[in-house]
């Protein structure tokens, strides 16, 4: 077992709920920042902000600070590109709408998966609904869930590994907007935009430059450089990216409870970049608690 973590007052910018994909409620994910000692957390649930105010309520009288956030889902060619938001407006027209038409366009998908595979192993819809919660963001991690109930796997890692893997043949792709049309909302609606894990393919799978110079164009805000996932090549490359733009460097988590390894805090943010996204997003405010 990896060792306790000093996490004093750290910043960890990107968690989920099961409000998404997570296994802890909103509450319990506050409770679980808490008692690791984090100072700030945000909420980063896909392509919803239902979890917010129930964050907000478990952390008040706690200390911590909330960030109110989002992971966008976009498209880039055939590659899914995940965005992070900070601090944008939850009433924001065009983000309601379009978040609404990804969780429709990741439902119907899920459904036709959960067909396909259900013609070789025993799994319902009905299976996956008992995964989700009401109102959620449903997706893949659902239904590896249900696998798992079901003992087609041990756990979401093998099942993603093997009957969700993309070259299965139970795979299919979701609607999403752009990169671009996705910075281009989040800073319409007051946000801060953040390229999620960008290198987790090496340093010759990070979004070619000059699509990263129309991003920053657009209103980029930096790269979550620090994640488990990037590779150390792909992670060099981020650096000289940032360098050369003027990006931010942000590191986080991407906790999912019991969903994933990865561990509230294992990477953080540095308090000097936590107060440039404060400063730059006018779309809603965190919640100090």
């Amino acid at each position: 077992m990896p060792g306790p973590i000093d996490l004093h007052g750290a910043v960890d910018l990107h968690t989920h709920s099961s409000v998404s994909d997570g296994t802890e409620t909103p509450s319990e994910l506050v409770r679980a920042a808490v008692a690791v000692g984090l100072g700030t957390v945000a909420l980063t649930d896909h392509d919803s902000t239902a979890g917010w105010q129930e964050a907000f309520a478990a952390a008040s009288g706690t200390g911590l600070t909330v960030i109110p956030g989002m992971e966008l889902s976009t498209n880039y060619g055939p590659a899914s590109v995940h965005m992070l938001a900070y601090l944008f407006d939850p009433l924001n027209g065009a983000i309601i709408a379009e978040t609404a038409r990804i969780r429709d366009g990741r439902l119907h998908r899920a459904e036709r998966i959960v067909e396909r595979i259900a013609r070789d192993y025993d799994l319902t819809w009905d299976d996956v609904l008992a995964q989700s919660t009401d109102g959620g963001t449903l997706g893949r991690p659902h239904i590896a869930d249900a696998l798992v109930a079901k003992g087609h796997v041990v756990d979401r890692s093998a099942a993603f590994q093997s009957i969700l893997h993309w070259r299965s043949g139970y795979y299919e792709k979701y609607y999403a907007p752009s990169p671009l049309d996705g910075v281009r909302m989040i800073v319409a609606a007051g946000g801060v935009p953040v390229l999620a894990h960008p290198a987790t393919h090496g340093r010759y799978r990070v979004i070619g430059e000059a699509a990263i110079a129309e991003l920053v164009d657009a209103g980029l805000f930096g790269l979550e450089v620090h994640h488990r996932d990037n590779t150390e090549d792909g992670k060099a490359r981020l650096y000289e990216l940032a360098e050369k733009y003027d990006l931010a460097i942000t590191g986080s988590s991407d906790y999912h409870g019991a969903g994933k390894p990865n561990r509230l805090g294992e990477n953080t943010t540095s308090p000097e970049v936590l107060e440039r996204i404060v400063a730059a997003g006018t779309g809603t405010r965190p919640f100090h608690g």
